[in-house]
């Protein structure tokens, strides 16, 4: 499948509905840890995903959408990255997201996909917003969307079907304009 974008260490392709890519989610997904801010710990199950998680992967959005994450030199699959409008989010405005497994944290793999799915969000896709959000206690997501020059922009509260350990603290929404990554981080 051809990839949807490469950076210097990664390669976003798009996923496809069949067993082996449902099988990577699954995997992912079984991580306790990596299900931390998201279930309370508890893994999905491989119903669970197929209806739910990887059945929002496979969607088409007016904008955007889901990729399975690569390494470039091994192939190794190490999660995914989004960029997508959902909801009623404004027509170009769009929402970044990024599951990892826990053998990629800490590695800077999570800034990398996700600076260059905001490069191509502002410059080929016309969004105008870019926003993010996590649990207020997930501070290294919270340090991702801040190395890729998103801000703090508020602290709200969701209620939550499984009780998730630090959402008492509720979550919290960073954004990055287009006119803030224009005069930062994008071409001059």
């Amino acid at each position: 499948m051809r990839p949807y974008l490469t950076t210097p260490r990664l390669t976003l392709r798009p996923f496809a509905d069949t067993d082996a890519d449902l099988d990577l989610v699954v995997d992912l997904d079984s991580d306790p840890e990596v299900m931390r801010y998201l279930t309370g710990g508890r893994p999905m199950t491989r119903t669970e995903i197929r209806a739910d998680s990887f059945a929002r992967m496979l969607r088409t959005y007016p904008v955007g959408g889901f990729w399975a994450t690569h390494l470039r030199d091994t192939g190794e699959f190490i999660g995914w990255h989004c960029l997508r409008r959902f909801g009623d989010a404004p027509p170009r405005s769009a929402d970044l997201g990024y599951r990892l497994r826990k053998s990629a944290w800490g590695r800077g793999y999570a800034t990398e996909g996700s600076l260059a799915l905001i490069e191509k969000g502002f410059t080929e896709l016309g969004l105008d917003r870019i926003t993010a959000n996590t649990m207020y206690v997930n501070a290294p997501s919270r340090k991702v969307m801040e190395r890729c020059g998103l801000s703090y922009a508020r602290t709200y509260f969701e209620e939550w079907a499984e009780p998730v350990e630090g959402a008492e603290h509720g979550e919290v929404e960073y954004v990055l304009t287009k006119d803030e990554w224009s005069g930062t981080a994008g071409p001059g």
